[in-house]
């Protein structure tokens, strides 16, 4: 019986899962802002743990970081922690309704003491940063959705300083989850160069460098 329960679920969740990636596949659409309370949630953070996605990014104190498509801000207070008070990051979103939610974040008792966190609404296709001013670029379960990846890819390489880090982190059970081995092609086919993938088949990041 239990096991016809467990097979059942399986069933359920590879049938969504396909419907899902075939929607996803005709409809490009960034995550819509009413599931941003799941996305920035102690369960979210349960399945993509903040400190291992600092560490496996390459995340460290001092460094100036965008968040692209950081939506409600699931890591944001985290990474902005991490860089400390010499270190900046811009948080940035194509949704408004996002970043209202994580500026309603930033003004609870327990995130008084972050201040350098900017939120900008722009596109992935625009970024407001000058060349090579940037030393990591991270994104979170946000490449899938991004229609021209590609275009998206060479602006983030023109705002990286020199030998800048490209972070992408992937999760399953995303409806956009790609391969490992699919966001390293795509990594490299926009001239990045692989510096290391870690993680599990579930919860991965791939790390670049800027050539």
């Amino acid at each position: 019986m239990v096991t016809k329960i467990i097979l059942s679920i399986l069933g359920i969740f590879v049938l969504f899962q396909i419907f899902i990636r075939i929607v996803r596949k005709m409809i490009h659409f960034p995550a819509p802002s009413f599931i941003g309370p799941l996305l920035d949630s102690n369960y979210r953070r349960r399945l993509q743990p903040p400190d291992k996605l600092i560490q496996r990014s390459g995340i460290k104190e001092g460094m100036h970081v965008l968040d692209l498509g950081c939506g409600s801000g699931a890591f944001t207070t985290f990474v902005a922690r991490a860089v400390g008070k010499k270190g900046k990051v811009y948080a940035l979103d194509i949704e408004p309704k996002m970043l209202e939610q994580l500026k309603n974040k930033l003004a609870k008792p327990e995130n008084k003491d972050i201040k350098n966190i900017d939120l900008i609404n722009k596109s992935a296709y625009e970024l407001p940063f000058e060349n090579n001013s940037l030393d990591l670029v991270y994104m979170v379960t946000v490449l899938q959705e991004i229609p021209d990846r590609n275009r998206a890819l060479q602006e983030v390489k023109r705002v990286l300083k020199p030998r800048g880090i490209l972070a992408v982190t992937e999760l399953l059970p995303d409806p956009d989850y790609p391969l490992k081995s699919t966001t390293i092609k795509i990594g490299k086919k926009a001239g990045f160069i692989l510096d290391k993938a870690s993680g599990s088949f579930l919860n991965y990041t791939v790390r670049f460098t800027k050539s």
